[in-house]
């Protein structure tokens, strides 16, 4: 598979390098290095360079059989550096234990990669096993991460993200900024974990999901057509959110209808 295939488009900015370096691992007081980063996608080593110079440890994951042969001989005789070649979305990324992630997110996988990450099996379960995750992104997909309720942006995957970490947009990246320059604008996102369930008293996240998917189903239909086919179309009779989409509801709103509709 070519790189351009995989998605790939190198960073070669050195500020916005450093400033994703710097989100990633970020000065403590007082002065220490983070223990551990988990880099998906390290491409030629460009932040994997910056993360070294603020991390004990940093595991790079990359697909492309290439340049993980580029990055073992560019970091050759750094101990602190394991290679690893493999897909992230087949890797299991606790494994060397609890770790910040970063990566520059190749466009067609970003989505899946960032759901991975805030799976609930890791989130919830394992505890908080990373202390932040830093990506670059489409700008799409970070508008579409942190956006709220009643924009254009706001959909299921704002939910399901939201319902595991806070989102924060950084900083915007152009297509100058990379080789080869991509088509779209990019965007660094940072994701601090966050239980939301526990929060909103919802036991079983996984289906509380499943729920606001239903919800989502049809953007533009209202809240009682689109989960007619799954709770029946008398469910919502009378409900004040009957005629609402999806689109104007908060989680906390989300929660209660939740809570309403499935029997806990």
């Amino acid at each position: 598979m070519s790189r351009q295939r995989l998605g790939q488009h190198f960073l070669i900015k050195g500020s916005a390098l450093e400033r994703i370096a710097r989100a990633a691992c970020p000065e403590r007081e007082p002065p220490e290095r983070e223990p551990l980063v988990v880099e998906i996608g390290p491409g030629r080593g460009a932040l994997t360079e910056r993360l070294l110079a603020r991390a004990d440890r940093v595991v790079a994951i990359e697909i492309d059989a290439g340049l993980v042969e580029v990055l073992r001989t560019k970091f050759q005789g750094d101990a602190r550096l394991t290679v690893v070649e493999a897909d992230a979305l087949d890797t299991d990324l606790s494994q060397w234990g609890p770790a910040a992630i970063a990566g520059n997110l190749p466009y067609y996988a970003a989505t899946p990669i960032i759901e991975k990450v805030l799976s609930p099996e890791k989130v919830l379960s394992r505890g908080v096993a990373m202390p932040r995750a830093v990506f670059l992104v489409q700008k799409e997909v970070a508008a579409r991460l942190a956006a709220r309720p009643g924009s254009r942006d706001y959909g299921y995957l704002s939910v399901q993200t939201q319902m595991h970490a806070d989102v924060e947009r950084l900083f915007d990246v152009p297509p100058s900024a990379f080789r080869p320059p991509p088509a779209v604008d990019s965007t660094v996102v940072r994701l601090l974990p966050r239980n939301r369930a526990a929060e909103l008293g919802i036991a079983d996240p996984a289906r509380f999901l499943r729920f606001a998917g239903h919800c989502f189903r049809q953007k533009r239909k209202t809240l009682r057509n689109n989960l007619a086919g799954a709770y029946g179309k008398e469910a919502m009779d009378g409900w004040p959110e009957a005629g609402k989409r999806a689109e104007e509801l908060t989680l906390e709103e989300f929660a209660e209808l939740y809570r309403r509709l499935v029997p806990s």
